[in-house]
Formats: C-alpha cells, structure tokens, sequence
C-alpha cells in the first residue's frame, strides 16, 4: 500500500459529499460524479441534499469533476454510488457495477478502493473486485486493495452525521498493510476482519444509526 496523497470520492450523494468535504479538509480529494448538473452545483456552493453548508463546499483541497480520468491520481477511492430497491426490493446494483468499470479503467498499482454502499454480503467480493480486475488488468489483494463499509448516514440528523457515528474499519484484502490503517475522523479503529460479509452482516444486524460500519479509514500512517 503506497503513501496516500490523492483520495477520491466516487458519488456524491448525501453520502459521498460529506466524506469529500471532509477529506478535502486536509488533503487532496477528487470529488467525481456523473451528473454534470451535480458538479455545477457544488462548484457553485450548492448542496441540493441540504447535507453540507458552502462553507463545506469550500473545502481547502476539494476539487469537483465529472472527469473519470481524475481518478488515475487517487491512491485511495471511495465508492458511495446508490443502491436502490425496486418494487420486489430487489437491489438494482447497476450504478454499483458502472462505478466499479469506471473505476477499474483508472486504478493505478497500489491504490486502494473501499466501497461504502450497502448491498447483500458478499457482494463487493462476487461483483465489485471482479469487475475491477476485469477493466484494470490488475489482481485484487497484490495490485491493490479493497476495503468495504455500508455506509450508515442517517439524511437529516445531526445527531448521527459523520462527524458523530463511531467507524468500525474493516479491511477485506491484504491482512499485511492493516498496520497502516487508520480510522479518518474520530479515529476509531476496529479488529481487521479478512472478508466484507462479516461487515454486511453487521450492518443487518444494526439498523440503528450509533454504529457506521466504515472502511474510509485506510489511509497511510504519515
């Protein structure tokens, strides 16, 4: 795992944006999304889901772009794209799929993903990895890594916004670079746990909103 100097942020919904405004706080991050509408309003200090004030938009070292190359110069990508259910409740893991084929077409050797939409367990592994590999050329676990985290932001309350929600890290490759992980905000760092179902499973098990099972905490001890 090399030294983290770019993040990214794949989506920004009500759970991507806040995690970019955060990163961007103290480092470079790329905050990329397919609607060209989205990015011109976040550039203009606009935040339709009400989530982040201007100020937040603000952010030292945040960048917005509908630009897919961008994601080349990340050494960590968060992917926050959703999940929704149709009228079987079935989930409609496209924008899951398209984000991992476009992230899969600019990772780089060393970069490490970690995949914060909520989908059954098992799935970052049987859908996500794969299709990384499939577009990058690249084999998970030697060429990069991957980490999972069904994200657990409650829209609307305060109470449990990213600042407030304790981060359980979970690292689903590589068991070798855990020391170099570290939780982003409150620093809270769990047990490494070798596989993303353990995590899911915690995440069904949990609907309230104290817990955020969160891998955006693999980053480089600096």
């Amino acid at each position: 795992m090399r030294k983290v100097e770019t993040i990214a942020v794949v989506g920004l919904g009500y759970v991507g944006l806040p995690l970019a405004c955060a990163f961007g706080l103290w480092r470079r991050c790329i905050g990329f999304d397919i609607s060209a509408e989205r990015i011109e309003e976040l550039r203009a200090g606009y935040d339709r889901t009400g989530e982040m004030k201007p100020q937040d938009l603000k952010a030292a070292y945040l960048e917005f772009t509908t630009d897919p190359t961008a994601l080349g110069a990340a050494d960590f990508i968060v992917v926050a794209v959703p999940t929704p259910v149709d009228a079987h409740r079935t989930p409609d893991l496209r924008p899951l799929r398209k984000a991992s084929v476009t992230v899969g077409r600019h990772i780089t050797k060393g970069a490490v993903v970690v995949f914060e939409s909520t989908v059954y367990p098992g799935a970052t592994e049987e859908v996500c990895v794969p299709l990384i590999e499939q577009e990058s050329g690249l084999q998970c676990g030697v060429d990069f890594h991957v980490g999972y985290s069904p994200e657990r932001i409650n829209p609307g309350d305060p109470e449990h916004s990213l600042e407030h929600v304790v981060k359980v890290t979970i690292l689903v490759t590589d068991m070798s670079v855990i020391d170099q992980v570290i939780a982003l905000r409150r620093k809270h760092f769990s047990h490494p746990y070798p596989a993303d179902t353990i995590a899911q499973v915690v995440a069904l098990a949990r609907p309230d909103w104290l817990i955020e099972i969160e891998a955006v905490g693999l980053v480089a001890r600096q």
